[in-house]
C-alpha cells in the first residue's frame, strides 16, 4: 500500500472510530452518564417553582430539579444544571450539550419526531395573566397584544386560539410579565403553573390575577435524545417508582401544596399511559 492509500486508509478508520464514539454518546445516554458520573440537565433558572435561583443558595432549585435530582441517586451520579430558555433546550440536547431537558416542556407529536420524551410528570393548561377585572372570555383579548415565550407550545397554541391577536415573543416569561406590567400587552400566556410562580413573585400581584380561561392541556415530559432507548426506559421506571412510593407527590406538595405561594390541586398521576 502507497503513502497515499495508508493516508486514506487511517483516515477512514479514525472516522469510523470518531462515528462509533459519537452514536454511542448519542444512543446510550444511560452508560454514558455511568461512565462519567454526572448528569447534565437542561433546566429553567427564572421559572419558579420549576426552576430558579434560590436567593439565599444563589442555585437552582425547584420541581424540575427534584425530579433530576431523584434521577441522578438512583443512577448514583452528580448533577450538573445548564440553564436553557425555551427556545434553545432542543437545540442544546441535539448537540449533546446536555443529557435530559427538565424544563416545563410540553409533550407534542410535532417535538416527538426530534426527540423522545419521558411519560409526563407534570399536567397543566394553557392560561393567561391579566389586569384585574379586563378579561373574562377568549373574545375578551381578540385583536390584543399577548406576550408569551419565544419557541413555546404557548406561542403556537395562542395563535391557533385568537387570531387575530398580536403575539409577541420575549426570551423568557418574566420579561412579558414586565411588558404586562407597563401596558405593552394585554395578558400573558403560558401554563397555569408558571403563571401562579410568577404572581407569587410579583409585588404587584394584587393587581393581576388568572382568569378562567384556557386553551389547552400541557402535560410536561423530560426530554430525552432521539432513539435514546435505553435511558428513556430508565427514566421512565425511575418516574413509576416514583409515582409508587409516594415521592412524586412528595415533590409536588413541596412545590405546589396548599401552604406555598403556587397552591394548585394534583389532579393527575405518573403512569405509563401519558
Amino acid at each position: 500500500m502507497n503513502k497515499l492509500g495508508s493516508l486514506f486508509a487511517a483516515l477512514a478508520l479514525m472516522m469510523l472510530t470518531t462515528g462509533s464514539a459519537l452514536a454511542a454518546d448519542t444512543a446510550d445516554t444511560l452508560a454514558a452518564v455511568k461512565a462519567k458520573g454526572v448528569l447534565v440537565a437542561g433546566v429553567k433558572d427564572s421559572t419558579p417553582p420549576f426552576g430558579y435561583i434560590d436567593e439565599a443558595s444563589r442555585k437552582i432549585v425547584g420541581y424540575d430539579i427534584d425530579f433530576i435530582n431523584a434521577l441522578a441517586k438512583r443512577l448514583g451520579v452528580q448533577v450538573e444544571l445548564k440553564p436553557v430558555t425555551s427556545a434553545s433546550r432542543m437545540p442544546q440536547l441535539q448537540e449533546g450539550h446536555i443529557d435530559i431537558i427538565a424544563a416545563t416542556m410540553t409533550k407534542n407529536p410535532e417535538r416527538a419526531k426530534v426527540i423522545d420524551f419521558s411519560h409526563a410528570y407534570f399536567i397543566t393548561g394553557q392560561k393567561f395573566i391579566t389586569k384585574k377585572g379586563t378579561i373574562t372570555s377568549l373574545q375578551d383579548l381578540e385583536g390584543k397584544r399577548i406576550g408569551t415565550a419565544k419557541g413555546s407550545t404557548s406561542e403556537q397554541n395562542v395563535a391557533k386560539a385568537i387570531p387575530t391577536a398580536t403575539v409577541l415573543s420575549f426570551d423568557d416569561y418574566p420579561q412579558a410579565f414586565l411588558a404586562l406590567q407597563q401596558g405593552k400587552v394585554a395578558a400573558v400566556t403560558t401554563d397555569e403553573a408558571i403563571l401562579a410562580g410568577i404572581l407569587a413573585k410579583s409585588p404587584n400581584k394584587d393587581k393581576f390575577e388568572i382568569p378562567h380561561v384556557q386553551i389547552s392541556e400541557e402535560p410536561y415530559g423530560l426530554g430525552m435524545r432521539k432513539g435514546d432507548t435505553n435511558f428513556v426506559a430508565f427514566v421512565n421506571q425511575a418516574l413509576l417508582e416514583m409515582e409508587q412510593n409516594g415521592e412524586a407527590k412528595a415533590i409536588f406538595e413541596k412545590w405546589f401544596g396548599p401552604t406555598t405561594p403556587y397552591s394548585l390541586e394534583r389532579t393527575f398521576t405518573i403512569t405509563a399511559v401519558k
